[in-house]
Parts: C-alpha cells; sequence; structure tokens
C-alpha cells in the first residue's frame, strides 16, 4: 500500500494535502451523508488523521485487472 498522506499526521481543512480527495465542500458533503473518510470533530474544528485517510484511500483502489461478477 502506498501512503498518499503522512501515517502519523493530522490535517485540518484548508491543509492544501487534502485536495487531493477533494476539495472543502466535497468533505462537507461527505460528512453531512456519513461518507469519506473518518474524522474528529472538535467544537467546530475537522480533523484528519493520515492513517485514517491512507486507509479511506485504499479502500477507494480500483484494479481493473479484477473480473467484476
Amino acid at each position: 500500500m502506498t501512503n498518499l498522506f503522512e501515517q502519523n499526521r493530522n490535517y485540518v481543512l484548508g491543509d492544501q494535502d487534502l485536495e487531493i480527495i477533494g476539495d472543502r465542500d466535497k468533505l462537507a458533503q461527505w460528512r453531512h451523508k456519513g461518507m469519506g473518510p473518518a474524522f474528529y470533530k472538535l467544537g467546530r474544528k475537522i480533523i484528519y488523521r493520515g492513517a485514517d485517510l491512507n486507509a479511506w484511500v485504499e479502500a477507494q483502489r480500483v484494479d481493473p485487472s479484477i473480473e467484476c461478477a
């Protein structure tokens, strides 16, 4: 598994690195719908852990060589 995010780093909204998975509005939509990567909500601050982001990214992986049923 390739890590797109630093495992031990915390990311907050506005971090440029989060743009790789979606902009601020897209992340807000996912949180509202119960989708997207795991996050912490501390008051009004949203925090994503690098390890959680990497796990979510890996779960989104599509391998076209695997035949779909």
